[in-house]
């Protein structure tokens, strides 16, 4: 139970819980050799035991979620996952938009277990899952007993933000198990310094590149970290950097792609951020972390981020505060951010959290208090669970959210329409398929054997590569990121049913362009409602000539 703090007056605790009182360090101040009045790492270490059976349960009942969740109100496949499936056909160490780590292990995830909905979902459910486990032990390292360890993992599994990135599979499931891993070996290091933990801090760094470049904001986190704690000595010592060239040369051979493409992905942050994303206010941005983290969690991972600052066993890991400080300002100043973006940094808090609970209850005697706020943040948990998770029909989930008066962030300039971005991508694929497979069936037996079809973007590109081959429609091509890169192939250009809003920019490089078929579905973005099917021939110019003219990274 999670009432059951198994805390005692004696000094079990491997961290000492009050700065006076029957269990205070008895370490002389200073006597690490920091100087006065910084804190020693804790040379006795001794954990908590791991209560697994409270946290396994919790990931467990995550799991569960995830898979109830999957196909149960047809939500469909996303965007971004059927341009991963195209990715995983052309394996690389690198891709304009995001380095090859999940594209690898798509194709691997493909091969063993197919590609069904189902097949791709269970990945990211298993790595929610891992999240709420690495929680809990994370919360064990700061020196937090049963209480601490589940409500660390009670909040992680029904954070909306958490749900909402582990709902389909995308690099960012994988970003938050690898922040989470790292903040667990980083506070593993503080408590035992054992050398060896920093080739493996050194690994889960690299391969956290090799799975998306943002993954540099713990190690610029790590390093702030270090300059203002007692930690700063480590910079005297050879295991830190002995890390960072390991984590380094796990990366080289995403680096070395870059230089090869003449850094595509810079170009790609460069488009993304000056014209699709939102610019936003600090305030904003805030006030956004307040409702993905569920706005009953906020004081429990303010209190988790204060108790790094204020409380004895907090300060020995505050670089797990400083970690999550240096993301927050790394994204307040670039302006033009998901907020997402600074998910994966609040593990350690939600785990701080539940240990300065622990701490509360210690000193005040609440013992039911951990039960009461398991309790509320279960209720409230699962109040918001459909904001991350398709748990809702489709058509209720507008009223939903003016029920419960919290909506997801607005983070591009297109319009979604009544849903949220990472739901309202979703839907359409198959009216898409039927709007081009009509288009197809205008064409003549000739051309139809040189037809091609051109998607204005990723998701409807990869739509009809995945879809398309049973309707016996033809491969599509296109300029938006790494199509633009895989180029043309062997199109001639002589036909192509062109999927775009209007022909403005179709008729420039077509002698004869004609709209031939309407998309029409419901839920999806409206800029895939207007989606219309041309039919365009006598290219101008040969395709493989103007192909440059065409690259669009964004």
């Amino acid at each position: 139970m999670l009432g059951d703090t198994h805390l005692s007056a004696s000094c079990s605790s491997p961290l000492p819980l009050e700065a006076t009182g029957p269990c205070e360090s008895a370490r002389a101040p200073g006597g690490s050799g920091l100087g006065t009045g910084e804190t020693a790492l804790n040379s006795d270490y001794d954990p908590q035991p791991f209560f697994k059976g409270t946290v396994l349960g919790v990931a467990l009942a995550c799991l569960g979620l995830h898979l109830l969740s999957v196909g149960v109100f047809a939500y469909g496949y996303m965007s971004d996952e059927l341009y991963y499936l195209d990715c995983a056909e052309r394996l690389a160490w690198g891709y304009v938009d995001h380095p090859p780590l999940s594209i690898a292990v798509l194709k691997m995830v493909r091969v063993v277990l197919g590609d069904s909905l189902l097949a791709l979902r269970f990945t990211p459910a298993l790595l929610a899952s891992a999240l709420v486990l690495i929680a809990g032990l994370l919360a064990r390292e700061l020196g937090g007993g049963r209480a601490a360890q589940g409500l660390a993992a009670l909040t992680t599994a029904l954070c909306p933000v958490f749900l909402g990135v582990t709902s389909f599979y995308s690099m960012n499931a994988f970003e938050l198990v690898f922040f989470a891993l790292a903040s667990l070996i980083v506070a593993r290091i503080v408590n035992t310094e054992d050398p060896r933990l920093w080739l493996l801090l050194g690994a889960v760094l690299g391969l956290g590149l090799l799975n998306k470049v943002s993954m540099s904001w713990f190690a610029i986190g790590l390093a702030v970290g270090v300059l203002l704690t007692p930690q700063r000595r480590w910079i005297a010592t050879p295991l830190p950097y002995a890390g960072a060239l390991l984590a380094l040369l796990l990366f080289l051979p995403h680096i070395i792609w870059q230089i090869e493409f003449d850094w595509p992905t810079v170009e790609f942050m460069r488009n993304a951020s000056s014209q699709k994303m939102i610019s936003k206010s600090p305030a904003t941005f805030a006030m956004e972390q307040v409702m993905i983290m569920n706005p009953v969690l906020a004081p429990f991972w303010v209190a988790g981020l204060l108790h790094y600052f204020l409380l004895p066993s907090g300060r020995i890991h505050q670089i797990q505060a400083w970690i999550w400080i240096s993301v927050a300002v790394l994204l307040v100043v670039q302006g033009t951010v998901r907020a997402n973006y600074l998910a994966p940094a609040y593990i350690p808090l939600l785990a701080g959290g539940g240990v300065a609970l622990e701490r509360l209850v210690e000193a005040r005697g609440w013992t039911r208090l951990p039960v009461a706020v398991a309790g509320l943040f279960t209720i409230a948990g699962l109040a918001v669970a459909p904001l991350g998770l398709p748990l809702l029909p489709p058509e209720r989930y507008a009223a939903f959210e003016r029920l419960i008066g919290v909506s997801a962030p607005l983070e591009e300039k297109a319009d979604f329409g009544d849903m949220p971005l990472h739901f309202a991508l979703r839907f359409g694929w198959q009216n898409m398929i039927d709007a081009v497979a009509a288009a197809h069936a205008t064409l003549t037996p000739d051309e139809k054997e040189h037809a091609v079809v051109f998607g204005s973007w990723f998701g409807s590109t990869g739509a009809v590569n995945f879809f398309g081959p049973e309707r016996g429609l033809p491969r599509a091509i296109s300029a938006h990121n790494n199509y633009w890169l895989w180029g043309p192939g062997d199109a001639s250009g002589q036909v192509v049913l062109f999927m775009a809003e209007d022909n403005s920019l179709i008729s420039q490089h077509f002698e004869r362009v004609e709209r031939v078929a309407e998309i029409d579905c419901r839920h999806c973005m409206p800029a895939v409602d207007r989606l219309g099917i041309y039919a365009c021939r006598g290219l101008r110019e040969p395709l493989a000539e103007i192909w440059a003219k065409l690259k669009h990274y964004q």
